[in-house]
C-alpha cells in the first residue's frame, strides 16, 4: 500500500490516477504512525515552501518523515517535495525544511519566465552509480530550484537546463525525489512511477 501524505498543499488527483493506471494500491494519510510503517510513502507538494512546512509541523509528522528518509525506506518526493528535503528556501526565509540535504533552494533569475511551466529534458549525471530512469522529457511547474547536487553523501542526480543547469531529480537507494511531475509526464513518467513502486 502506497501512503500519499495529505499535506493539503498538493493537487493529488493526477497522482492518484497515475497509480491507478499501474495497478498500485494507495491511500491518503496524515498520520505519523502510517508514515513510519508503510512500505511506500509519497510526499507530494505544490505551492509555497512555508505553507508545506507549516502543514507538516501541524500534523506532527516531521520526525516520522526524517526518520523514514534517514533509514532507507521507500519514499518518493515530488515537486515541492524535493525542495522540502533541503535545509531552507529563499521563498520562505527563516523557515526550516526537513534538512536531509544541507542546501538552500533558490529562485530562477528575472531573465526567464517563472514559474517554468511545461516540458523539459531530464538528464541523469554520467557518473551515476544507479539510474531509476533514462534520459527523458518531463513536465515542470516550478519557480524555485536546487542549483547544485549535494556536496556530500551518496546522492545520485539528474539535471535540467532552464536559466542554467539545476538539479531536477535526486535519488539514493530507496529514496527518489523529482522536481518535475512524473504523474503528468506521459509514458516516461508512468514508467518511472512503476519502477519506484516495484523496485524500491
Amino acid at each position: 500500500m502506497i501512503q500519499i501524505i495529505n499535506t493539503g498543499v498538493a493537487n493529488i488527483r493526477s497522482l492518484q490516477a497515475a497509480f491507478d493506471r499501474i495497478g498500485a494500491a494507495w491511500s491518503l494519510t496524515e498520520e505519523a504512525e502510517q508514515i513510519e510503517s508503510a512500505t511506500h510513502v509519497v510526499l507530494p507538494g505544490v505551492g509555497a515552501f512555508a505553507a508545506a512546512v507549516e502543514s507538516i509541523d501541524r500534523l506532527g509528522i516531521r520526525s516520522a518523515l526524517v526518520d523514514r528518509l534517514n533509514s532507507d525506506r521507500a519514499t518518493l518526493c515530488i515537486c515541492l517535495g524535493l525542495q522540502l528535503l533541503c535545509k531552507s528556501s529563499d521563498e520562505s526565509p527563516g523557515v526550516d525544511g526537513l534538512g536531509i540535504i544541507d542546501q538552500r533552494i533558490t529562485r530562477f533569475s528575472t531573465e526567464v519566465q517563472a514559474p517554468q511551466l511545461g516540458w523539459n529534458g531530464v538528464t541523469p549525471a554520467a557518473d551515476c552509480r544507479e539510474k531509476p530512469f533514462e534520459l527523458g522529457d518531463a513536465y515542470f511547474a516550478n519557480s524555485f530550484r536546487l542549483g547544485s547536487p549535494p556536496a556530500t553523501g551518496d546522492w545520485n542526480f539528474a539535471t535540467t537546463d532552464y536559466d542554467g543547469t539545476f538539479v531536477s531529480s535526486l535519488w539514493r537507494s530507496r529514496t527518489l525525489a523529482c522536481q518535475f511531475h512524473p504523474e503528468l509526464s506521459g509514458s516516461w513518467g508512468q514508467s518511472l512511477l512503476e519502477g519506484w513502486w516495484k523496485n524500491a
